[in-house]
């Protein structure tokens, strides 16, 4: 990357001419196994025997992704049609690209602070067990998803205050195909009208608009999941050292009381090990979800530090590669 501002930014015009034959196929495949696996989950962790606080949360956070996976489907496949032709750009596909950004960003930012929202129940029922079935209990579990549900969106709609149907006049050959720069001696060219979504000329809406994907979406997620997961990861080392302690032989006045001892400490032991399983596994996640989600913000940050520029060489042409990643 060059700061000067001759230069590009990136150079990925190549990549996205090569990565743009291959979006629409790994898009329906990559959606569709998804929606499949996280139809799984949602009908085992509905059934009675699996419900629990957790679950709930996992439930509410594979109904997100599924619907964001189930609108890309269609959303991949118009979008790879031929942009050299006037029929793409329809006013009613104007408004579906509207619809696209406004609906995944709305569902994404919901996934993003439901994993947040269990990355926190589980600090709390690894750090404070007894209190964990009176804090996150199942009503309360309920009521903060159907929160976030609500309000997310909410927190969206500068995205979509921000953009905007713009109309153009183009040229057209016979062929049916748009003409740019047409030479002196071509004929049969007609005037057709198109549609294409775009930033409003307010400036103020587009840069709230790109603060809030930026840093309120991307940013701000990624940085509380970074705290979650070193707090989750020192309570799994702290538990350790716990276990060690119980492991170690301790003086009892006589055997009967010994055995008695012995039991409690397994037990203890038993419900830990099956605690810091569960902990990991979640951890796994939270990892895997950072992993996806923070070069996203980056991008995000400097297409709002940087400018239009940037946004226009770097992000624009990654941007059928970014969803298949998780954004």
């Amino acid at each position: 990357m060059n700061t000067t501002t001759n230069t590009p930014y990136c150079d990925l015009e190549q990549f996205s001419k090569n990565f743009k034959g291959y979006h629409m196929y790994l898009s329906i495949f990559v959606c569709t196994f998804g929606s499949i696996l996280n139809a799984l989950n949602i009908f085992v962790l509905s059934t009675k025997q699996m419900r629990c606080p957790t679950n709930f949360i996992l439930t509410s956070l594979a109904v997100a992704d599924v619907l964001v996976m189930l609108e890309y489907i269609p959303f991949a496949y118009l979008h790879d049609k031929s942009t050299t032709s006037p029929h793409y750009f329809t006013y009613s596909f104007a408004a579906f690209i509207i619809f696209h950004a406004l609906f995944t960003q709305s569902f994404h930012f919901i996934s993003c602070c439901i994993t947040i929202i269990l990355a926190v129940w589980r600090y709390i029922a690894v750090k404070f067990p007894q209190n964990n079935a009176k804090w996150c209990n199942s009503k309360r579990t309920k009521i903060t998803i159907f929160l976030t549900y609500v309000l997310c969106p909410f927190i969206c709609i500068p995205l979509f205050l921000s953009i905007d149907i713009t109309r153009m006049n183009v040229l057209v050959d016979g062929t049916g195909k748009m003409v740019s720069r047409p030479s002196a001696n071509q004929t049969g060219l007609k005037n057709v009208t198109i549609y294409f979504a775009n930033y409003k000329q307010n400036t103020v809406l587009k840069d709230i608009s790109l603060y809030v994907y930026g840093v309120v979406i991307k940013l701000v997620p990624c940085i509380l999941l970074t705290v979650l997961s070193t707090l989750l990861i020192i309570e799994l080392l702290a538990a350790k050292e716990r276990r060690k302690k119980l492991l170690r032989p301790a003086v009892v006045p006589d055997e009967e009381n010994g055995i008695v001892k012995r039991k409690v400490q397994q037990r203890h032991l038993d419900k830990e090990k099956q605690a810091d399983r569960t902990t990991k596994m979640l951890l796994a996640v939270l990892l895997l979800f950072l992993m996806v989600e923070f070069p996203q913000a980056i991008f995000g940050l400097l297409n709002h530090i940087v400018g239009e520029k940037f946004d226009k060489e770097c992000y624009q042409p990654l941007g059928k590669f970014l969803p298949l990643m998780g954004g």
